[in-house]
């Protein structure tokens, strides 16, 4: 369960204070046909290896050259109009090989699950204006240039291959490959969902070798769901007998894939196995090579991932040593995967994780021996964006100034020299060149839409790229309820941040209803100082007051506060929702008797819990809802959890499947038929166990519909429910 999942969030615009008259309510037409409210960003930006330049994909056809320092167009990289005997009408994604002669482009992607996709790929000679596609049949995977630019490597039908551009061959590297079985340089479903990536091999920095994952899913237990005949997309095959989908999906205590590293050697085209061990039931979820001949990085989680080892592994001789060693009293956040790098001279690496309770920035020797904690305070890291050598300089973006916010920073490895590269408070989120010398900024808070701006390292800031000007003057003509953020201490002394929306017209001698909107996963953050705009407004402008508060164990306030929800998920998630409802409650201007809640995913599992554990909630949508935790996947659920043979008091106290007769207030479930992710079992089961109970509740499903519950109408249609549902019961 990811936690970048879609949640709704609200947002206070800049113009509340100015006179109300004379402006038109926000429509539904507005947030869901239209997306009047959504800021423009600058997409497909790529630095170019010389860090004074980047390119853009424009219209889908062309990629142009900029200059950083000027913003001035240097050139057309790519013109799809200018090749010779081109048979793609558009460009969807693309990247340069190293030497930046020839650009691997991809057209007709079709989406799979959260990150993977097959495409049909093509490369494309510059300077001789040629495109060619890289295998016959299309439908590739994870195409990548090879360092030295002259073979890419590939993915199809779980094997990979490679292709020799000079001679224009293509061979396979791996032959076993099977659905539902093997799968060779990809990830399985858990592992491409829980630890957020599609491409499981990576190419040596000498081009020599290609080291990858292998998943065997052989042991892992199929799930299938139903699939009907439906009108968008069109889906006729299924108009009298349903079909079905069926994938490998291990849930919390089944057997995971098994997986080994291997690495193959391109001139001799032999493989080796890399020996990490006797350990069979533990994660692989990365692998980098270590900048050094012959020298791969191999990260390990123990099943249980409270254990991090990293691994270099001679792949000449395949013999491993452990070189670093995380053990955490909890589990290792998967957070730590990718901010893992080694530096580009092969003496060091660097490790963001939770050593004294906090995120912070670690640099080690290859001996694994502590440099340096780069970073101090009560306080974390929130993303590292890398190292720069020359300067010896740490770039990265952190909560420092409040949970609620971010902003990017510099920092000397003894930490004596530090500056904060983002001026304005709210959230800031960095894209640097190559070298480090240029950043581009992407900014917003409460009170503007995002704003993308080019810096120097230093902080000084040299234009900016995209201010949506248009949509600040849109906004200006509408009446917002503005957003205002607030705390409260529950009865166990904890204090909670929230944000709160009034009533447009609010009155404070008058008594509102409240829904409020969550989402209250592991690491996660609702309360947050950025712009958006959702279906809140709808709910202000017909007299709602819209709150939402992250509960113990969400983000950004270290690591005691993160996973005291550990072994026991929902239990004070849902206490400080129930008590977030009690003081809510306790104002004046707010009807006590008729408080709502909502949330999606992990929103809905609190949604459903909530109502069983307390009577203060007069209703609760629960959208996707786990209702179980023995029906989730392995690795999210066992990283706070526990395996359920290990843990089933954790897995059942808190489950709104074994509360059901203790609802209170009006439910209502809403799920995909398709759901790959929180499957729709969960809510089959508990509309089991509420009949059972003789409990009244509304139900709508969704056919064919995924976790997202999108497609045509489908996500209007999902919104213009749930508000009439609200406005008929709360």
């Amino acid at each position: 369960m990811n936690r970048k999942v879609l949640v709704f969030l609200l947002v206070v615009f800049p113009f509340a204070g100015l006179a109300q008259e004379n402006k038109k309510n926000i429509s539904f037409d507005d947030i869901f046909r239209n997306y009047s409210f959504f800021s423009k960003g600058v997409n497909g930006l790529k630095s170019m290896n010389d860090g004074l330049h980047y390119t853009t994909l424009e219209n889908g056809s062309r990629i142009v050259k900029y200059e950083y320092a000027t913003g001035k167009e240097t050139g057309t990289i790519v013109d799809l109009e200018e090749l010779k005997e081109c048979p793609i009408e558009s460009i969807q994604g693309y990247e340069f090989n190293n030497g930046e002669t020839m650009v691997l482009v991809y057209t007709n992607r079709k989406g799979i699950y959260r990150h993977s996709f097959t495409a049909d790929y093509y490369v494309i000679d510059i300077a001789r204006k040629e495109i060619s596609e890289l295998m016959e049949g299309g439908g590739q995977m994870v195409a990548s240039f090879s360092p030295d630019g002259d073979k890419v490597a590939f993915v199809k039908n779980n094997n990979i291959y490679l292709k020799k551009l000079r001679f224009n061959t293509v061979s396979a590297i791996t032959k076993d490959g099977k659905k539902n079985k093997i799968l060779n340089g990809i990830p399985d479903w858990v592992y491409e969902e829980e630890f957020s990536f599609n491409k499981a091999y990576e190419w040596s920095p000498d081009s020599k070798e290609i080291a990858y994952i292998k998943f065997d899913e052989s042991k892992v237990k199929e799930y299938s769901f139903p699939l009907y005949e439906a009108s968008h997309p069109k889906m006729t095959e299924y108009s009298l007998y349903p079909g079905q989908y069926k994938y490998k999906y291990p849930k919390a205590g089944e057997d995971n894939s098994a997986v080994s590293v291997h690495v193959f050697n391109v001139k001799n085209r032999t493989t080796k196995k890399m020996d990490t061990g006797n350990e069979t039931d533990i994660y692989i979820p990365r692998i980098r090579w270590a900048m050094q001949p012959e020298r791969l990085g191999i990260i390990k989680l123990n099943r249980h991932q409270n254990q991090l080892d990293l691994i270099v592994a001679n792949t000449a001789s395949t013999v491993c040593r452990t070189v670093f060693t995380d053990r955490n009293e909890y589990y290792v956040d998967e957070s730590v995967l990718d901010n893992l790098q080694f530096t580009a001279d092969g003496k060091y690496f660097i490790y963001v994780g939770e050593m004294d309770g906090w995120n912070h920035i670690y640099l080690y020797t290859m001996a694994g021996k502590k440099v340096a904690q780069v970073t101090k305070g009560n306080w974390d890291v929130t993303d590292f964006y890398g190292y720069e050598p020359k300067k010896k300089m740490f770039y990265y973006q952190s909560a420092e100034t409040s949970p609620l916010r971010r902003n990017v920073y510099s920092i000397s490895v003894d930490g004596k020299k530090k500056k904060r590269l983002t001026p304005e408070n709210g959230t800031n989120s960095a894209s640097f060149s190559k070298g480090f010398k240029y950043f581009i900024n992407s900014f917003s808070n409460t009170t503007t839409p995002k704003v993308v701006a080019l810096y120097k390292n230093d902080g000084k800031q040299i234009r900016v790229l995209e201010d949506n000007a248009k949509l600040k003057e849109r906004v200006k003509q509408y009446r917002i309820s503005p957003k205002e953020f607030f705390t409260f201490k529950t009865s166990e002394g904890t204090e909670l941040n929230g944000w709160m929306v009034k009533p447009l017209d609010f009155d404070p001698s008058k008594k509102y209803p409240v829904l409020i909107t969550q989402y209250s996963g592991p690491n996660s953050q609702t309360v947050r100082d950025s712009w958006n705009v959702g279906w809140e407004q709808l709910l202000a402008e017909k007299g709602y007051v819209v709150v939402s508060v992250d509960p113990r164990g969400t983000g950004a306030r270290g690591e005691e506060f993160r996973k005291c929800t550990y072994m026991k998920l929902g239990k004070y998630e849902s206490d400080d929702m129930i008590e977030a409802a009690k003081y809510l409650g306790s104002l004046d201007y707010v009807d006590a008797s008729r408080i709502g809640i909502y949330g999606w995913s992990f929103g809905g599992f609190m949604s459903a819990l909530c109502l069983s554990k307390s009577d203060v909630f007069k209703i609760g949508i629960a959208v996707a809802p786990v209702t179980n935790w023995r029906y989730y996947d392995t690795v999210y659920t066992e990283r706070y959890m526990r395996k359920p043979q290990e843990n089933p008091k954790g897995y059942d106290e808190n489950s709104p499947l074994d509360l059901a007769e203790n609802l209170h207030g009006r439910l209502f479930l809403i799920h995909g038929t398709a759901d790959d992710n929180v499957h729709f079992q969960n809510s089959a089961e508990y509309i089991d166990r509420l009949v059972q109970a003789g409990k009244q509740f509304d139900l709508f499903v969704y056919p064919n519909r995924n976790h997202s519950i999108y497609g045509g109408n489908t996500r209007a249609h999902l919104f213009r429910m749930k508000l009439d549902f609200i406005f008929s019961n709360l």
